[in-house]
């Protein structure tokens, strides 16, 4: 159990850092979408508590949607004027305030999508747009090392106090926006702004694919067994993924074909 803890997460976390200097940041914004954090974080939580409280926990991991697109919201703002450690004061703030309102609702399936799906289509109407995109994230050896080392430790965290926190904090710490802090930290002090916002932006279409996953967990944990149930709702993640990355590919080709004409 302490291997899980102090590996799965560090491992998910080395793969979505290096995408942002192998793809640049929108692809690693959609990557970090995927649960590579709270996944994992999940899957203890049921090996220690049973799926019953898994379950449960899901659910608000997909209710933390709201929480997570609100420090987004905060940080892409704030960057735009103001340094790192402001903006991530702002955000932190915002995730806070979102996560206790959050904590006192109804620990309903239908509750938590709607509060996901509302957290989605706010995000994607009015975070800010970027027109300036930069090509790559240099990573040194020590920004790796700590992304690791802070998933690991928000790993030991959540589960360690789970039984003190209960399913509601259980579920909202393990979608504690983790990724979207050492990225969009490392990325603002590396190359400004611009490069957050493009990151942060490609992050709401990839919510889609973690609502799929929670949402079928919270309905299949307490009937088959935590493998099993873990893998569909990966699965059923990775096809949502793939689905809504195509979509936006197909979309971004429509609008671009109607401006090349109009040049010609």
């Amino acid at each position: 159990m302490l291997a899980l803890k102090l590996t799965l997460v560090p491992l998910f976390l080395l793969v979505v850092s290096m995408s942002g200097k192998w793809w640049g940041p929108s692809i690693a914004g959609w990557l970090a979408g995927l649960p590579v954090v709270a996944g994992p974080i999940l899957f203890i939580l049921v090996l220690a508590h049973g799926p019953v409280f898994g379950a449960r926990a899901a659910t608000l991991s997909l209710s933390a949607i709201l929480a997570s697109e609100a420090f987004n919201f905060a940080y892409a703002w704030t960057c735009r004027s103001r340094t790192w450690p402001v903006a991530l004061v702002v955000g932190l703030t915002a995730w806070f305030i979102s996560a206790c309102g959050l904590s006192t609702l109804p620990t309903s399936p239908t509750w938590a999508a709607i509060a996901a799906l509302a957290a989605v289509c706010f995000g994607q109407s009015f975070l800010p747009r970027s027109s300036t995109i930069a090509a790559g994230a240099p990573l040194t050896r020590s920004d790796l090392i700590g992304r690791m080392v802070a998933g690991a430790v928000l790993t030991v965290l959540v589960t360690s106090l789970s039984g003190w926190a209960g399913t509601a904090w259980s579920g909202l710490l393990a979608v504690f926006p983790l990724l979207g802090i050492v990225l969009s930290v490392s990325s603002h002090r590396a190359h400004g702004s611009a490069f957050v916002i493009s990151l942060l932006r490609g992050m709401v279409l990839g919510r889609f694919s973690f609502a799929a996953f929670c949402l079928l967990l919270s309905f299949s944990l307490p009937y088959q067994r935590p493998l099993v149930a873990f893998a569909e709702a990966s699965a059923l993640a990775m096809i949502v993924q793939w689905s809504t990355k195509r979509m936006a590919t197909m979309q971004r080709v429509k609008i671009v074909k109607p401006d090349v004409v109009a040049t010609d």
